[in-house]
């Protein structure tokens, strides 16, 4: 069984804290974000623990490390991590406004590997703890698009490649997106999608969101390779919408606490991903 969990908003949307729950209430459940990335600003708590260790990772994969049944370690479960910084009134090297992508920690067979912003690095916006505690020497400097490019099909793509076969031989495995993107990992057949929101969470069957997502990536707007989770879900309709309540946040910290507190919710999507005949809900 392979369960999705999304979310409709780019930031604090509650899929860290929905994910860890259901990963607390399934047995042997292993949770994977294939993709993510935290500020060096704003997440610098989280940054730092990570780098004191040598090592760059954020907090969210380390929930869910924590609440699955697992030995994998972060950089396993999540292959690729961005760290940024802001950078107010600039535009980085890859088109961001307002900040700027420093260093992506990109996991390969023989460890991590790490891609520095050769432009960022230059300008003196790469942090001395970042340049301290992570092995850059001999990392690779990325100055243009271009290159970037030409290392993520050398580099990124593999590693995804990898963690799709690793989350197909998982079950239960449960993927958490990032940002409000749809799809973060292809080639997974879900059994059924959690869209969380603040103060809800809507259900839906798997292969019709995944059918959504085909046909949304398919339209002429715009030709982005990645879709927004509302682009797709205004295409479907959930099989069920639950409230979620305000957890404290002890209980947000406590994934055991959460799967007992969303229990009602949890048993809803077992529900639907066991079902054999989606609810004819399509628009």
């Amino acid at each position: 069984m392979k369960l999705l969990v999304a979310g409709d908003a780019r930031v604090d949307a509650g899929k860290t804290t929905f994910a860890a729950g259901l990963l607390a209430a399934l047995d042997g459940a292993v949770g994977f974000k294939p993709r993510a990335g935290n500020d060096y600003w704003y997440d610098h708590d989280d940054a730092a623990a990570a780098l004191s260790d040598g090592r760059l990772y954020g907090k969210d994969v380390a929930t869910l490390a924590a609440a699955g049944d697992t030995d994998l370690t972060e950089e396993q479960l999540n292959p690729v991590h961005r760290l940024w910084r802001p950078t107010p009134g600039r535009t980085g090297m890859l088109g961001e406004a307002g900040r700027t992508f420093l260093v992506d920690r990109v996991t390969t067979p023989d460890g991590p590997s790490f891609v520095v912003n050769g432009v960022a690095e230059r300008e003196g916006l790469l942090p001395d703890l970042v340049a301290e505690s992570l092995p850059l020497a001999d990392a690779v400097r990325v100055d243009n698009v271009e290159r970037f490019n030409d290392v993520m099909a050398e580099r990124y793509l593999p590693a995804f490649e990898r963690v799709t076969d690793r989350i197909a031989e998982t079950t239960p495995g449960v993927v958490e997106s990032y940002a409000d993107i749809a799809l973060p990992v292809d080639g997974i057949e879900f059994d059924a999608v959690a869209v969380v929101a603040p103060t809800r969470v809507r259900l839906y069957d798997g292969s019709r969101y995944l059918k959504a997502d085909e046909v949304a990536s398919g339209s002429s707007r715009e030709g982005q390779l990645e879709e927004r989770v509302n682009r797709v879900v205004e295409m479907i309709e959930p099989v069920s919408t639950h409230t979620l309540q305000p957890l404290s946040s002890d209980e947000r910290g406590d994934s055991t606490r959460v799967a007992d507190a969303y229990a009602g919710v949890y048993e809803a999507l077992l529900e639907v991903a066991l079902s054999e005949e989606p609810a004819d809900s399509d628009r």
